[in-house]
């Protein structure tokens, strides 16, 4: 038996899920260039999987693989510099047929990879990044395995990195970005340059996959901050608008929906699955979990000057400071959970620390909310 806040918070998950939508990257090179360690380096363990996924159009080569908000286009029994006119072929039809779906099915962006100490680029590559472009896919043109000494690239990189963008190619930023993705122990070469990747494939990506782009990633936790940041101010603004003509205190809950959409968001950035999200809710929230009268009451209480108004009604100041610091407290909260911490040593959720420290957050939330309305 499902309770009804647990069942709201599902409902507010899915929805905030798809409205998010799904970020789709292709990604070619050479076999043996270490595509799957550069997806798993900047979308976390294991994204890149063994499995083939869905075919993008039927009879393609070019399959699928979603894994949450990231979906991984790649070939299967081609290979580039080798099959290039099928490939591209079959990336053509899909392309034409993408466009007549919504956004989170479309393809966003191409990712070309080159071996750094390769030591060559030859013309059917350059050739292949071109046609991508004449089908209107953005090109992040990347080196992969690159040593670094001391700040210094490879010589033998940095020369091949040269005569590439001597070729005037039509890549992100006029040149390839040089990265190194995974740590070696026997050369202790660390990993470098996957941030401006993913910086430059934020600029080339179109509007309206942001938000996904920004879920799928794990590298730039400012970035995902950010972002939640904006969702909290957005769902602020909804409160106060919400509380615009004061809402009777016996109808506080009508805010609950706008801070479960709002909670709902932020996990889904910090790629916490339903289940741990839900436990993590019902844990921080009492307002939320309840929504009777005596809970938003004692919350309330927690904002000086606020009892005044508890057999009145809420304004828009009120209903504004309290989603915001519902807000803060629910991103503290999913940060760390995201680090692995707030957990047992069985790596289950440790609900007591959730809720401390969801209940520490909001309180200095509310009372710095109240102090700069003041």
């Amino acid at each position: 038996m499902i309770d009804p806040f647990t069942e709201s918070f599902r409902q507010e998950f899915d929805r905030q899920s798809a409205a998010l939508g799904r970020f789709n990257l292709a990604i070619f090179g050479k076999t043996g260039v270490g595509k799957s360690t550069l997806i798993n380096a900047i979308f976390g363990e294991e994204v890149a999987r063994t499995g083939i996924g869905e075919p993008v159009t039927k009879g393609s080569h070019l399959y699928l693989d979603k894994v949450g908000h990231l979906g991984i286009v790649d070939t299967q029994g081609l290979e580039v510099g080798r099959d290039d006119k099928a490939i591209i072929s079959d990336l053509n039809k899909a392309m034409k047929d993408m466009r007549k779906l919504p956004l989170s099915e479309q393809l966003h962006v191409a990712w070309y990879c080159v071996r750094g100490m390769d030591r060559r680029f030859e013309d059917t590559e350059a050739e292949f990044i071109e046609r991508l472009d004449d089908l209107g896919l953005p090109v992040v043109l990347v080196l992969t395995q690159v040593p670094m000494r001391d700040g210094r690239y490879h010589p033998d990189t940095v020369q091949l990195a040269e005569m590439i963008m001597a070729k005037g190619l039509p890549v992100a930023g006029g040149r390839p970005f040089l990265t190194n993705a995974r740590y070696d122990e026997f050369t202790g070469q660390q990993p470098h340059g996957l941030k401006e990747v993913l910086d430059a494939t934020f600029r080339v990506a179109p509007e309206g996959v942001e938000g996904a782009l920004t879920a799928a990633q794990t590298i730039d936790q400012a970035r995902k901050a950010q972002q939640a940041h904006k969702f909290i101010a957005v769902a602020a603004t909804s409160a106060a608008a919400a509380a615009a003509t004061p809402i009777p205190f016996a109808d506080a809950t009508l805010l609950v929906p706008i801070q479960l959409g709002m909670m709902a968001k932020i996990a889904q950035l910090y790629q916490i699955k339903f289940e741990r999200a839900a436990l993590m809710a019902v844990a921080s929230t009492t307002a939320a979990t309840q929504g009777g009268r005596a809970a938003v009451t004692g919350l309330l209480k927690l904002i000086p000057g606020a009892g005044t108004i508890a057999g009145g009604a809420i304004g828009a100041a009120v209903a504004s400071t309290f989603t915001y610091a519902m807000g803060q407290a629910w991103l503290a909260v999913c940060q760390r959970v995201a680090q692995g911490k707030l957990q047992t040593a069985g790596r289950m959720l440790d609900s007591a620390e959730v809720k401390k420290l969801f209940t520490e957050e909001f309180k200095r939330r509310l009372s710095l909310g109240s102090k700069q309305s003041a």
